[in-house]
Protein backbone atom coordinates (compact mmCIF):
# COMPACT_ATOMS: atom_id res chain seq x y z
CA UNK A 1 0.00 0.00 0.00
CA UNK A 2 2.92 2.34 0.69
CA UNK A 3 5.53 0.69 -1.55
CA UNK A 4 8.17 3.19 -2.61
CA UNK A 5 6.69 6.06 -0.60
CA UNK A 6 8.73 8.08 1.90
CA UNK A 7 6.75 8.57 5.11
CA UNK A 8 7.87 11.09 7.74
CA UNK A 9 6.51 10.14 11.18
CA UNK A 10 6.95 12.15 14.37
CA UNK A 11 6.74 10.61 17.83
CA UNK A 12 8.28 7.26 16.84
CA UNK A 13 9.86 6.45 20.21
CA UNK A 14 6.71 4.89 21.66
CA UNK A 15 3.00 4.26 21.37
CA UNK A 16 1.07 5.08 18.21
CA UNK A 17 4.10 6.62 16.51
CA UNK A 18 6.23 3.52 17.03
CA UNK A 19 3.54 1.18 15.70
CA UNK A 20 2.81 3.48 12.75
CA UNK A 21 6.49 3.49 11.80
CA UNK A 22 6.74 -0.29 12.13
CA UNK A 23 3.65 -0.92 10.02
CA UNK A 24 4.66 1.62 7.39
CA UNK A 25 7.88 -0.30 6.86
CA UNK A 26 5.96 -3.58 6.62
CA UNK A 27 3.73 -2.02 3.95
CA UNK A 28 6.72 -1.08 1.81
CA UNK A 29 7.31 2.50 2.88
CA UNK A 30 10.64 4.18 3.52
CA UNK A 31 10.27 5.59 7.03
CA UNK A 32 11.93 8.66 8.49
CA UNK A 33 11.25 8.74 12.21
CA UNK A 34 11.42 11.84 14.40
CA UNK A 35 11.43 12.05 18.20
CA UNK A 36 13.20 13.64 21.13
CA UNK A 37 14.31 10.16 22.24
CA UNK A 38 15.97 7.60 20.02
CA UNK A 39 13.60 4.64 19.67
CA UNK A 40 14.57 1.06 20.37
CA UNK A 41 14.38 -1.19 17.35
CA UNK A 42 13.29 1.50 14.87
CA UNK A 43 13.74 0.39 11.27
CA UNK A 44 14.58 3.23 8.91
CA UNK A 45 16.15 6.64 9.19
CA UNK A 46 15.89 8.57 12.45
CA UNK A 47 16.25 12.28 13.24
CA UNK A 48 16.38 13.47 16.82
CA UNK A 49 14.44 16.70 17.16
CA UNK A 50 12.25 18.86 19.39
CA UNK A 51 9.36 20.67 17.68
CA UNK A 52 8.35 22.74 20.71
CA UNK A 53 9.98 25.90 19.31
CA UNK A 54 10.49 27.60 15.96
CA UNK A 55 14.23 27.00 16.23
CA UNK A 56 13.62 23.30 16.83
CA UNK A 57 11.32 23.01 13.82
CA UNK A 58 13.76 24.92 11.60
CA UNK A 59 16.62 22.66 12.68
CA UNK A 60 14.57 19.56 11.94
CA UNK A 61 13.46 20.75 8.51
CA UNK A 62 17.08 21.53 7.58
CA UNK A 63 17.95 17.86 8.15
CA UNK A 64 15.07 16.35 6.20
CA UNK A 65 15.03 15.31 2.52
CA UNK A 66 13.69 17.52 -0.24
CA UNK A 67 10.88 15.15 -1.14
CA UNK A 68 8.48 13.06 0.91
CA UNK A 69 5.14 11.49 0.15
CA UNK A 70 3.39 11.83 3.49
CA UNK A 71 3.78 13.40 6.93
CA UNK A 72 2.25 11.72 9.98
CA UNK A 73 2.03 14.16 12.88
CA UNK A 74 1.85 11.72 15.79
CA UNK A 75 4.12 13.36 18.40
CA UNK A 76 2.28 14.93 21.30
CA UNK A 77 2.29 15.67 25.01
CA UNK A 78 -0.38 14.51 27.44
CA UNK A 79 -0.82 17.86 29.14
CA UNK A 80 0.87 16.91 32.42
CA UNK A 81 3.66 19.43 31.78
CA UNK A 82 1.24 22.35 31.59
CA UNK A 83 -0.60 24.18 28.85
CA UNK A 84 2.31 26.07 27.26
CA UNK A 85 4.56 23.12 26.32
CA UNK A 86 1.51 21.04 25.38
CA UNK A 87 0.18 23.61 22.93
CA UNK A 88 3.68 24.29 21.63
CA UNK A 89 4.15 20.66 20.57
CA UNK A 90 0.60 19.46 19.91
CA UNK A 91 -0.45 22.36 17.74
CA UNK A 92 1.94 25.22 17.00
CA UNK A 93 4.99 23.00 16.44
CA UNK A 94 2.98 20.49 14.43
CA UNK A 95 1.53 23.27 12.27
CA UNK A 96 4.93 24.88 11.72
CA UNK A 97 6.40 21.55 10.62
CA UNK A 98 3.49 20.87 8.26
CA UNK A 99 3.74 24.31 6.65
CA UNK A 100 7.51 24.03 6.28
CA UNK A 101 7.25 20.59 4.67
CA UNK A 102 4.42 21.51 2.29
CA UNK A 103 6.79 22.43 -0.58
CA UNK A 104 8.58 19.10 -0.15
CA UNK A 105 5.47 16.96 -0.22
CA UNK A 106 4.83 15.52 -3.65
CA UNK A 107 1.73 16.66 -5.46
CA UNK A 108 -1.10 14.47 -4.24
CA UNK A 109 0.73 13.73 -1.00
CA UNK A 110 -0.82 13.61 2.45
CA UNK A 111 -0.60 14.97 5.96
CA UNK A 112 -2.27 13.03 8.78
CA UNK A 113 -2.71 14.66 12.18
CA UNK A 114 -3.30 12.47 15.22
CA UNK A 115 -5.87 14.43 17.20
CA UNK A 116 -8.07 12.95 19.96
CA UNK A 117 -11.61 12.44 21.15
CA UNK A 118 -10.54 15.05 23.74
CA UNK A 119 -10.87 17.65 20.97
CA UNK A 120 -14.60 16.87 20.69
CA UNK A 121 -15.47 20.26 22.21
CA UNK A 122 -14.13 22.41 19.37
CA UNK A 123 -17.65 23.30 18.24
CA UNK A 124 -18.67 24.53 21.69
CA UNK A 125 -15.43 26.51 21.92
CA UNK A 126 -15.36 27.63 18.29
CA UNK A 127 -14.65 31.33 18.84
CA UNK A 128 -11.73 30.61 21.16
CA UNK A 129 -10.34 27.89 18.89
CA UNK A 130 -10.65 30.07 15.78
CA UNK A 131 -8.86 32.93 17.52
CA UNK A 132 -5.98 30.72 18.65
CA UNK A 133 -5.65 29.03 15.26
CA UNK A 134 -5.67 32.48 13.69
CA UNK A 135 -2.41 33.41 15.43
CA UNK A 136 0.08 33.00 12.61
CA UNK A 137 3.60 31.63 12.67
CA UNK A 138 5.15 30.17 15.80
CA UNK A 139 3.91 32.58 18.48
CA UNK A 140 4.86 33.21 22.07
CA UNK A 141 2.69 30.35 23.29
CA UNK A 142 2.58 31.53 26.90
CA UNK A 143 1.21 34.87 25.73
CA UNK A 144 -1.44 33.20 23.56
CA UNK A 145 -2.51 31.10 26.54
CA UNK A 146 -2.72 34.16 28.78
CA UNK A 147 -4.66 36.11 26.16
CA UNK A 148 -7.24 33.32 25.93
CA UNK A 149 -7.36 32.47 29.66
CA UNK A 150 -6.40 28.82 29.15
CA UNK A 151 -5.90 26.89 32.38
CA UNK A 152 -3.04 24.40 32.69
CA UNK A 153 -5.43 21.46 32.94
CA UNK A 154 -7.09 22.53 29.69
CA UNK A 155 -3.90 22.36 27.64
CA UNK A 156 -4.42 18.91 26.11
CA UNK A 157 -8.06 19.18 25.05
CA UNK A 158 -7.55 22.73 23.78
CA UNK A 159 -4.53 21.61 21.72
CA UNK A 160 -6.64 18.96 20.03
CA UNK A 161 -9.53 21.35 19.44
CA UNK A 162 -7.12 23.66 17.62
CA UNK A 163 -5.66 20.78 15.65
CA UNK A 164 -9.05 19.65 14.41
CA UNK A 165 -10.13 23.13 13.40
CA UNK A 166 -6.83 23.74 11.62
CA UNK A 167 -7.13 20.40 9.78
CA UNK A 168 -10.47 21.48 8.31
CA UNK A 169 -9.08 24.90 7.35
CA UNK A 170 -5.71 23.79 6.03
CA UNK A 171 -7.23 21.28 3.63
CA UNK A 172 -8.43 24.30 1.64
CA UNK A 173 -5.46 26.63 2.11
CA UNK A 174 -3.21 27.55 -0.79
CA UNK A 175 0.08 25.89 0.28
CA UNK A 176 -1.66 22.52 0.42
CA UNK A 177 -4.70 22.65 -1.85
CA UNK A 178 -2.80 24.14 -4.80
CA UNK A 179 -0.62 21.02 -4.91
CA UNK A 180 -3.31 18.48 -4.14
CA UNK A 181 -1.96 17.73 -0.65
CA UNK A 182 -4.65 16.13 1.49
CA UNK A 183 -4.85 16.95 5.20
CA UNK A 184 -6.86 14.71 7.49
CA UNK A 185 -7.07 13.90 11.18
CA UNK A 186 -7.49 10.72 13.17
CA UNK A 187 -9.08 10.99 16.63
CA UNK A 188 -8.32 8.03 18.90
CA UNK A 189 -10.25 7.34 22.08
CA UNK A 190 -8.38 6.04 25.16
CA UNK A 191 -5.42 3.99 23.94
CA UNK A 192 -3.14 1.71 25.97
CA UNK A 193 0.11 3.59 25.41
CA UNK A 194 2.88 4.63 27.80
CA UNK A 195 1.26 8.04 28.33
CA UNK A 196 -2.19 6.70 29.30
CA UNK A 197 -1.19 7.05 32.98
CA UNK A 198 -0.38 10.71 32.31
CA UNK A 199 -3.81 11.18 30.73
CA UNK A 200 -5.36 9.72 33.87
CA UNK A 201 -3.56 12.28 35.99
CA UNK A 202 -4.68 15.11 33.69
CA UNK A 203 -8.24 14.04 32.84
CA UNK A 204 -8.99 11.95 35.94
CA UNK A 205 -9.60 8.22 36.35
CA UNK A 206 -13.37 8.65 36.32
CA UNK A 207 -13.37 10.26 32.86
CA UNK A 208 -10.95 7.75 31.34
CA UNK A 209 -12.71 4.74 32.89
CA UNK A 210 -16.10 6.03 31.77
CA UNK A 211 -14.91 6.41 28.19
CA UNK A 212 -13.42 2.91 28.19
CA UNK A 213 -16.60 1.44 29.68
CA UNK A 214 -18.72 2.99 26.92
CA UNK A 215 -16.93 0.96 24.23
CA UNK A 216 -15.83 -2.13 26.16
CA UNK A 217 -12.05 -1.76 26.06
CA UNK A 218 -9.24 0.69 25.54
CA UNK A 219 -7.71 0.84 22.09
CA UNK A 220 -4.20 -0.21 21.16
CA UNK A 221 -1.59 1.36 18.93
CA UNK A 222 -2.34 -1.42 16.48
CA UNK A 223 -5.92 -0.16 16.20
CA UNK A 224 -4.83 3.35 15.24
CA UNK A 225 -1.77 2.89 13.00
CA UNK A 226 -3.57 1.21 10.05
CA UNK A 227 -6.03 4.10 9.78
CA UNK A 228 -3.24 6.69 9.86
CA UNK A 229 -1.43 4.88 7.07
CA UNK A 230 -4.57 4.32 5.00
CA UNK A 231 -4.99 8.11 4.94
CA UNK A 232 -1.39 8.35 3.67
CA UNK A 233 -2.13 5.97 0.81
CA UNK A 234 -3.57 6.56 -2.64
CA UNK A 235 -6.59 4.57 -1.52
CA UNK A 236 -7.63 7.69 0.42
CA UNK A 237 -7.08 10.06 -2.51
CA UNK A 238 -10.64 11.46 -2.26
CA UNK A 239 -10.56 11.99 1.51
CA UNK A 240 -9.55 15.50 2.49
CA UNK A 241 -10.30 17.76 5.44
CA UNK A 242 -11.85 14.88 7.38
CA UNK A 243 -11.62 13.69 10.96
CA UNK A 244 -11.82 9.93 11.38
CA UNK A 245 -12.78 8.83 14.91
CA UNK A 246 -10.93 5.61 15.73
CA UNK A 247 -12.43 5.06 19.15
CA UNK A 248 -14.56 1.92 19.20
CA UNK A 249 -17.71 4.03 18.86
CA UNK A 250 -17.01 6.49 21.68
CA UNK A 251 -17.80 9.63 19.69
CA UNK A 252 -21.03 8.06 18.42
CA UNK A 253 -22.03 7.26 21.99
CA UNK A 254 -21.28 10.80 23.18
CA UNK A 255 -23.14 12.31 20.23
CA UNK A 256 -26.19 10.20 20.97
CA UNK A 257 -26.12 11.28 24.60
CA UNK A 258 -25.60 14.98 23.86
CA UNK A 259 -28.27 15.04 21.17
CA UNK A 260 -30.69 13.01 23.25
CA UNK A 261 -31.49 10.09 21.00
Amino acid sequence: MLFGKTILITGVASGIGARTAELAGQLGGDVIGVDMREPAGHQGAFVKADISSKAGVDDLVARLPQRIDALCNVAGLSGNMGAAPTLAVNFYGLRALSEAMAPRLREGGAIVNVASIAGFGWRANLNRAASMVGVEGFPDVARVIADHAIKNEEGYPVSKELLLLWTFRAAHQEPFKSRGIRINAVSPGPVETPILKQFRSVLGDAKVDSDIARVGRAGTSGDIAPVVLFLCSDGARWINGANVPVDGGLEASINAEVLGF
